[in-house]
C-alpha cells in the first residue's frame, strides 16, 4: 500500500507518455523558467500568463489519460507547503498581491513537476539528467531518496502502531503534540542511523559517486 502511494508514475498508452524524456523534461523546465520569470508588477500581463499555463497542464494532463482525482491528491498534498512559502509575502507592500501570485506560481510549478512525474518513469529522468552532465553526487541523492523514502513511511507506520499500542487515551492537545514530536526525533534519529548503515555497506562495495544507481 505504501509503495501504491509514493508511486509517482502512471503507465499509460497516451501521446504524452509516448513522447522522449529529453522533449518532456525541456518542455517542463522552459514552462516552469516561464512562470518564475514573470516580474510582480505584471499583474494582468502576470495573470493572462498563469491562465494560459493553466489551461495548457490541463489540456496535457487530458492528452494524458491520467486520472484528474489522482493528480489532485497530489498537488493538495504539497499545497500546504507552498501555502507556507507565501505567507512571507504579507510582510512585503501589498502583501495579498504578492501572495496569490507566489501561490499561483508555485502551484502551476508544482503542477508541472507531477504531471512529468506521473508521465516518465523516475529512472529515465535521471538517466537524460546524466546526459546533460548534472553532478552525479546529486544524482545519486536524489536516487536514493526515491528508493528509500519508503522505508521512512513503513518505519513511521511501525512507529505509530507501537506507540497506540502502549498507549490508552490521550486526554489533552499537548499530549498529542508531545508525541508527534517525540516520533518525529525517533523517527530523525532511526533515519541517521540507517543512512549510516547504508553508506557504509555502499562503501565496502566499492561504491563511487560517478555512477548513481538507477532503477
Amino acid at each position: 500500500m505504501h509503495a501504491g502511494l509514493l508511486e509517482s508514475y502512471q503507465p499509460r498508452r497516451s501521446p504524452v507518455h509516448r513522447l522522449a524524456t529529453q522533449t518532456k523534461l525541456v518542455a517542463a523546465l522552459a514552462l516552469i523558467f516561464c512562470v518564475v520569470s514573470i516580474p510582480k508588477g505584471w499583474d494582468r500581463m502576470g495573470w493572462t500568463v498563469f491562465d494560459g499555463t493553466a489551461l495548457l497542464l490541463v489540456m496535457t494532463a487530458a492528452r494524458s489519460r491520467l486520472s484528474a482525482a489522482f493528480l489532485l491528491r497530489r498537488l493538495l498534498l504539497l499545497e500546504p507547503f507552498v501555502l507556507g512559502v507565501a505567507a512571507l509575502s504579507f510582510w512585503q507592500p501589498h502583501g495579498w498581491t504578492v501572495f496569490w501570485h507566489a501561490v499561483a506560481r508555485s502551484t502551476l510549478c508544482l503542477a508541472t513537476l507531477v504531471l512529468l512525474a506521473a508521465t516518465t518513469p523516475f529512472s529515465e529522468i535521471v538517466r537524460v539528467l546524466r546526459t546533460w552532465r548534472v553532478p552525479a553526487l546529486l544524482l545519486t541523492t536524489l536516487t536514493l531518496m526515491d528508493r528509500y523514502l519508503f522505508v521512512l513511511i513503513e518505519e513511521t507506520g511501525r512507529m505509530q502502531r507501537a506507540r497506540a499500542s502502549r498507549t490508552f487515551v490521550v486526554r489533552s492537545r499537548w499530549a498529542v503534540w508531545r508525541t508527534l514530536a517525540e516520533t518525529l526525533g525517533e523517527l530523525f534519529v532511526r533515519s541517521t542511523e540507517r543512512a549510516g548503515r547504508i553508506y557504509a555497506a555502499m562503501c565496502a562495495r566499492g561504491w563511487e559517486t560517478s555512477e548513481p544507481p538507477v532503477g
